[in-house]
């Protein structure tokens, strides 16, 4: 689906995307990161990761409100079979696609329940991100010499 079904500013949807691509890069790195232990990757990622979350937070809020705003567009097209609001058209966004008919089966306050539950999903996962990176970074500035039963060491010194 194409962000202009519900986003009806040009840039927007490429802006809120980038930002979710951004997350996932530094998603990735971060699991790079936690299964090499790799120390100084640690200590960017668990720099970077505040402010992801914030402006995550920002973009959410954001999202939320132009959606929001644009409830009428958005009921227009479901009713209409999925034909982009006029002014997207006369803009130049229209493409072959149509909105899809199933997400508009619900309901707008379903959908847009959804919408926030699942924005608000995705800051939490970040936020259990950046406690599993600032663990791992702890652990690793605690435990340095500790080589664990892999590295020829041993926990138990019974």
């Amino acid at each position: 689906m194409a962000g202009q079904y519900l986003y009806f500013v040009y840039p927007a949807w490429f802006i809120y995307g980038g930002i979710g691509m951004a997350v996932t890069a530094i998603a990735v790195i971060n699991a790079i990161t936690l299964s090499n232990r790799s120390y100084t990757f640690t200590r960017v990622c668990h720099f970077l990761w505040p402010f992801i979350i914030v402006i995550c937070g920002v973009r959410a809020v954001f999202m939320i409100w132009e959606l929001h705003r644009g409830q009428d567009k958005i009921l227009w097209e479901c009713e209409n079979g999925g034909q982009l609001w006029g002014q997207s058209v006369e803009a130049g966004y229209a493409n072959s696609t149509r909105f899809p008919s199933a997400i508009c089966a619900p309901g707008w306050q379903s959908l847009f329940t959804a919408f926030i539950v699942s924005l608000l999903v995705d800051l939490a996962f970040q936020m259990y991100m950046f406690f599993l990176n600032w663990r791992f970074m702890k652990r690793l500035q605690r435990y340095t010499n500790m080589k664990g039963p892999y590295g020829g060491g041993n926990y138990y010194t019974a």
